[in-house]
């Protein structure tokens, strides 16, 4: 009878116990749960002439692959601080449009950031304007999320000697939550 009473004591304190927290537990803070986010505004130019980095290889309408090489800058001229570099390989065929290989990276070399962004090109349509999905980072962008919207700057210039406005707006997880090992 005596270990009755006492099991039965010990399954009235466990559930008192299990109320007792679900209604006096803290609540989490909505800090620890907020995403850091990031926008930046930069440029995407065109090799210059008799530059020692490579040129886009530019293919065909219905087939190959666009291969780039361009230098980022803060500002749209050409002689603005370059602070990276863009590179990409693009298929541009519509068999290809869903490729895994359709991926531009944007690199940084700047005193603030350093590392690179990855951002999806799969439905790239050639528009003047397009809004395309960062799929990730290294470094300073490290597990970065969100979307890139490229827009061209001139309309005079064919699509291949285009300048690029690259607007980034990224989110990134709470990083205080990420064990470092």
């Amino acid at each position: 009878m005596l270990q009755r009473i006492i099991f039965c004591t010990a399954v009235l304190l466990a559930i008192a116990s299990v109320i007792l927290l679900a209604l006096f537990s803290p609540v989490p803070h909505t800090k620890n749960t907020t995403r850091h986010r990031l926008a930046l505004s930069l440029y995407i130019q065109h090799p210059q002439v008799g530059s020692p980095v490579p040129i886009s290889v530019a293919p065909p309408a219905t087939t190959g692959a666009l291969i780039f090489h361009h230098t980022l800058t803060e500002g749209p001229e050409s002689t603005s601080r370059v602070i990276g570099k863009a590179q990409g390989f693009i298929i541009p065929n519509e068999h290809f449009a869903h490729s895994a290989f359709n991926i531009i990276y944007l690199t940084f070399y700047t005193q603030k950031y350093s590392g690179s962004i990855s951002i999806r090109a799969k439905n790239v349509s050639h528009k003047k304007k397009e809004e395309l999905k960062v799929v990730g980072g290294t470094e300073s962008f490290a597990f970065a999320r969100g979307h890139a919207i490229f827009a061209q700057t001139d309309e005079e210039i064919s699509n291949l000697d285009a300048t690029y406005h690259i607007k980034l707006h990224l989110k990134f997880p709470n990083r205080s939550q990420i064990i470092s090992g």
